[in-house]
């Protein structure tokens, strides 16, 4: 009877650990110079659509 507790409390206690595992080891400094550069990217298309916007609404006007 102790051996299936043993097995049924093993499970969750090794995901834990997968878990912090995946999350830890995934992350680099170019992971970050990537994601300022995509960042920067969609501030650029968000200026350039925001103005083509407000140039469509005054045509409309």
């Amino acid at each position: 009877m102790t051996m299936q507790w043993l097995l049924l409390l093993l499970c969750p206690i090794m995901m834990i650990f997968m878990m912090r595992g995946m999350h830890s080891g995934s992350h680099n400094e170019k992971d970050d110079e990537q994601l300022k550069r995509d960042l920067e990217n969609l501030k650029e298309q968000n200026d350039i659509l925001s103005s083509e916007l407000s140039d469509l609404k005054s045509r409309l006007k």
